[in-house]
Formats: structure tokens, C-alpha cells, sequence
């Protein structure tokens, strides 16, 4: 779905492109470069706004959530906090 918004927003704009050279405007920066530029920005824009609200709703960071959590610990539900990973031992514990 990401993909088609940016591939529409890059027809528009290239059908714009088009319609004006035709009727004689252009512009020096509208252009087919800048409009693949442009493509690229949004892409890249709508991938890191979809990667921080997965971000956001999968760990517990506002208050709300963090109420969540503690009732989902309270309830067996939900694992107390872990220690930090520690990679030394894990080296020696894969028998390497």
C-alpha cells in the first residue's frame, strides 16, 4: 500500500510535468529528476512514519501502557523484566 501512495504521488506529478510542458510553463526544478526524488522522500518518509508507530504501539512507553503492564505482570500474563543479554556468555555457552 506504501508503495502504490508513492507510485500515485509520482503520476500525478508527472502528468502535471507533462500538462504544463505542453501548455509551454516550465519550471527549472520540476523536473523528472526532481520528481523521482521526490517519489524517493515520500517512500522513505511513509516506511520511517509506519517503523515508529510499530515502535511505539508494540513496547510500553506512555502511561497507559505502562499501567498495562504492570497488570498484565500482576495476572502471570506478561514476564518480569529480563536481565540484560550478556554476549560473553552466550559465547561460552554455545561451546565454542
Amino acid at each position: 500500500m506504501n508503495k502504490d501512495i508513492a507510485t500515485l504521488i509520482g503520476g500525478f506529478l508527472t502528468a502535471l510535468l507533462f500538462f504544463l510542458s505542453t501548455v509551454g510553463i516550465a519550471f527549472e526544478w520540476f523536473t523528472e529528476a526532481s520528481i523521482n526524488a521526490f517519489v524517493v522522500l515520500v517512500s522513505a518518509a511513509i516506511a520511517l512514519s509506519v517503523n515508529l508507530y510499530a515502535v511505539w504501539k508494540n513496547t510500553y512507553t506512555s502511561k497507559k501502557s505502562q499501567l498495562q503492564k504492570k497488570a498484565l505482570q500482576a495476572q502471570g500474563l506478561l514476564k518480569r523484566e529480563s536481565k540484560v543479554f550478556n554476549s560473553t556468555k552466550a559465547f561460552k555457552d554455545d561451546g565454542k
